[in-house]
C-alpha cells in the first residue's frame, strides 16, 4: 500500500506533458472503408464533361478511425489502390466497377525523416512509381526523396538533393512524377526565389537518390493564387499538373493543366494550360492525389482530396477518362 501511495504521489508532482502531441497512428491490419457514390456535379448526375475530362464515376471513402484521411497521393494498379496520407498511413484496398472496397489494410510507412513522433517528421506529400517498381515518396519540410520497395515496406535509401535544401519547410516536395525517359520531376508549393515568377521544381535525370546523377533547375508558373498539389506523365512526355487554391467563398477549388511535352528543360519558366476546372458548381474539394491508368487503350485519371481529417471535408476519389 505504501508503494501505491508513493507512486501516487510522484504522478501528481511531476507535471504533466507540455510538448507537441505525437501524431496519431492508423490501426495496422484489416479495416472496414465504405463507399458513398458522388455526382460530378450535384444534382445533375446527366452532367458527366467537364472540360477535357468525362466522368466515369466517383464515391466518397469513410472510415471510423479518426485517422483515416488525409490523402495526398496515391498508386493505382488495376484494381489495387494505395493512397498515402500526409502523416505517413498507408491504406490499401481492391475496388472492382461495382465501387465497393475490398481487402482493406491500414498500415504506417517504415522509416522517413526524423522519430516521427510529429507530423512534419511523417509529412509524407507525393509519390511516384520508378521503373523497375521502386516507389518514390516527398517529405515535405525535410524536403527529401525516400526510395522504397513496390510495396512499401522497405527502405531502399534516401536523399535531399542539394537543389531542394533552401526550399520553405512548408512548401516542399510536393509533387513528383516519373518522366517516359526515367527521369524524375519535382514540384514544390515554394516560391522560386524573391522577385522571380514560378514555383521552384526541379528535374532528376537518372535514380533520384543517387547523389552523382545530374539534375536541372526550371521554375513552374500556375495560375495566380494556385500552388501546386500533384504531377503524372504521360506516356507521350506531357505533363498533367493539378493545381489548387484556398479562398472564398468555395474554399478549396482545383484546374488540372497539361504542360507540353519538351517544355520542361534547364532554367525554364514552364506553364500549363487548363484542361480542367473544379470551380463553380462542379465537385471539388482539396484534391491533392493524381494517378493514372490504361482502360480500353485510353487514359484514364484518378483523382483524390485531403480531408485534413477535417468534419467538414471529404475524402473523395473520382474517376475520368482523359479526352486528349
Amino acid at each position: 500500500m505504501r508503494i501505491l501511495f508513493v507512486i501516487l504521489a510522484v504522478l501528481l508532482m511531476v507535471p504533466g506533458w507540455s510538448g507537441a502531441e505525437r501524431l496519431p497512428l492508423l490501426r495496422p491490419g484489416g479495416a472496414v472503408v465504405t463507399t458513398t457514390p458522388v455526382d460530378l456535379f450535384p444534382g445533375d448526375p446527366a452532367r458527366r464533361r467537364l472540360g477535357a475530362l468525362t466522368y466515369l464515376g466517383g464515391v466518397e471513402l469513410r472510415n471510423p478511425d479518426p485517422v483515416f484521411g488525409g490523402f495526398s497521393s496515391m498508386r493505382v494498379d488495376g484494381r489495387r489502390f494505395t493512397l498515402l496520407s500526409d502523416g505517413g498511413g498507408i491504406v490499401r484496398f481492391a475496388m472492382g466497377p461495382d465501387w465497393q472496397v475490398h481487402d482493406a489494410t491500414t498500415r504506417e510507412l517504415p522509416g522517413g525523416p526524423g522519430t516521427g513522433w510529429e507530423k512534419r517528421d511523417r509529412d509524407s506529400e507525393s509519390m511516384a512509381v520508378l521503373p523497375g517498381g521502386d516507389v518514390l515518396v516527398g517529405f515535405e519540410r525535410a524536403n527529401a526523396l525516400w526510395r522504397y520497395d513496390h510495396d512499401l515496406r522497405r527502405v531502399i535509401g534516401w536523399r535531399a538533393p542539394r537543389a531542394m535544401r533552401k526550399w520553405s519547410a512548408n512548401s516542399g516536395p510536393e509533387a513528383v512524377a516519373t518522366m517516359p525517359d526515367g527521369s524524375v520531376v519535382v514540384f514544390s508549393e515554394a516560391n522560386a526565389k524573391r522577385g522571380l515568377k514560378g514555383f521552384a521544381a526541379i528535374r532528376l535525370n537518372g535514380d533520384p537518390i543517387d547523389p552523382a546523377v545530374p539534375w536541372h533547375r526550371f521554375r513552374y508558373v500556375a495560375p495566380p493564387q494556385f500552388a501546386v498539389t500533384d504531377a503524372v506523365a504521360l506516356s507521350d512526355g506531357r505533363v498533367l499538373v493539378l493545381v489548387r487554391r484556398f479562398g472564398l467563398p468555395q474554399l478549396f477549388t482545383a484546374r488540372l493543366q497539361l504542360i507540353d511535352a519538351g517544355a520542361i528543360r534547364p532554367g525554364a519558366i514552364v506553364t500549363g494550360r487548363t484542361i480542367a476546372a473544379f470551380e463553380g458548381d462542379v465537385i471539388h474539394d482539396n484534391f491533392e492525389a493524381l494517378a493514372l491508368t490504361r482502360e480500353g487503350g485510353r487514359d484514364v485519371l484518378w483523382i483524390a482530396s485531403d480531408d485534413n481529417q477535417a468534419f467538414w471535408q471529404r475524402s473523395l476519389l473520382l474517376k475520368f477518362r482523359l479526352e486528349l
